[in-house]
């Protein structure tokens, strides 16, 4: 038994198998879990998701979904998605952000996950590199399942932790990928019109100083989180701010974020046609559809303007109700002299907040010597569950932390605001 329990653990797999890290919140995740199941008050804000019973997804796409399946809408769909939602997600970004790409132009799959995977996979030939900033979402984890290396720069609080062109620069004429995402994901932040103009031109000067002859510097726009802009915020994209970038920018998008459809499943790319069509062939092969039925649905749903245009109206309120009433909380704290900050909310359903804690003591006698314990003090005291930076590739000594409100409820502000007040004051 026990030669059999060796041998088992001694199976070979690949290089790249071996050497994959494990999702950093998927393990927090799973502690928060057998906390809660033993009962402990724990308000949990880690994942980025929504709960269903708070945003719900648009009555109509409901009864769209409903009246797909009983149309029997469930036989294999069309590899780069069906022409009927292609076709109102290319009336969909014209209508709403500007953008005129042709369903052609456009690829459906099941979210925004294996659309990433395939950009990737499209573009990048193994030891390739890919630039990308710290923190921001499982771009580390898709170079290495691409076998590229990683160059990354870790960007700052003063530039609301979007990186600038003068930080990316350095890098350029190395790498065959740009990722970015705007609104970002950890943080809730966006770019800025010049700064994005800034790195739309060093992409088009370093193409054009490689000319036809060698593969480009392509850029990954992961836009997901577009709509759900706050306050003055505006969104920006590369194309419309330097047309010539169409040629070499691959949009990731979909309904997870904008419509609270996590788990609907339906997401898409958009960006130049030989690109799409090979992130086609590739998840053709995987078979990342997304499903039929709610292909159909989401075609019809998105072309009820007055239905669509009111749902975005509504979340974002509900949406800014929580993120605002969390960044009060946390700046009264502040006020009153605790080591704690966050960044006025901009977008998505991420607040960026700080807990500047490390070397403080706590009423047991333990010192807070690391991030690590910071987030455990938090959890086990505050009964708050949120994703330190260093989840997002961020240094491991980073005090900065993501709290995703998708899953909060109104009462949820006034436990949070307790608690931390509790845990706080017994710091010295």
């Amino acid at each position: 038994m026990e030669s059999a329990a060796v041998a088992k653990a001694n199976l070979k797999v690949s290089q790249m198998a071996e050497t994959l890290i494990g999702s950093e919140i998927i393990r927090l995740a799973g502690e928060i879990k057998e906390r809660q199941a033993r009962n402990e008050p724990i308000v949990n804000f880690t994942i980025g998701d929504f709960d269903p019973t708070i945003f719900p997804i648009p009555a109509e796409l409901t009864e769209e979904i409903i009246t797909a399946y009983r149309n029997r809408e469930t036989n294999y769909p069309a590899a780069n998605g069906m022409a009927e939602l292609r076709k109102s997600v290319s009336a969909f970004l014209a209508r709403k952000q500007g953008l005129e790409y042709s369903p052609e132009e456009i690829l459906i799959s099941g979210g925004a996950r294996p659309l990433i995977y395939g950009v990737y996979k499209a573009i990048i030939d193994p030891q390739d590199k890919i630039l990308f900033p710290v923190p921001s979402w499982n771009n580390n984890h898709y170079a290495h399942l691409s076998l590229a290396n990683s160059v990354f720069v870790e960007t700052q609080a003063s530039d609301n932790f979007m990186p600038t062109a003068e930080q990316l620069a350095p890098y350029v004429s190395e790498v065959s990928l740009i990722a970015l995402c705007s609104p970002l994901n950890p943080t809730g932040t966006v770019f800025s019109k010049d700064e994005l103009e800034k790195i739309c031109d060093l992409i088009l000067e370093e193409n054009a100083r490689r000319g036809p002859t060698q593969k480009p510097l392509y850029l990954m726009y992961d836009q997901i989180y577009w709509t759900l802009t706050h306050n003055e915020t505006q969104h920006f994209d590369p194309v419309a701010l330097r047309p010539e970038m169409r040629d070499y920018t691959i949009y990731i998008d979909g309904m997870s974020k904008a419509f609270a459809a996590t788990g609907v499943r339906i997401g898409w790319a958009f960006g130049p046609e030989r690109v799409i069509n090979k992130m086609k062939s590739i998840l053709g092969h995987v078979g990342a559809w997304s499903p039929k039925a709610e292909q159909m649905a989401a075609a019809k749903y998105l072309n009820n303007h007055q239905a669509v245009d009111m749902f975005l109206e509504n979340i974002r309120k509900d949406i800014l109700v929580r993120l605002n009433g969390f960044y009060t909380i946390i700046q009264d704290l502040k006020a009153e002299g605790h080591a704690v900050d966050a960044v006025a909310p901009q977008a998505a359903i991420y607040l960026t907040v700080q807990f500047d804690l490390k070397g403080k003591t706590t009423s047991e006698g333990k010192l807070l010597e690391t991030t690590a314990d910071v987030t455990q003090y938090l959890l086990e005291k505050a009964h708050l569950a949120i994703v330190p930076f260093y989840a997002f590739g961020a240094s491991a000594d980073s005090s900065w932390y993501r709290l995703s409100v998708g899953t909060a409820s109104l009462e949820d502000l006034d436990k949070v605001k307790s608690y931390l007040k509790e845990a706080l004051s017994q710091l010295y």
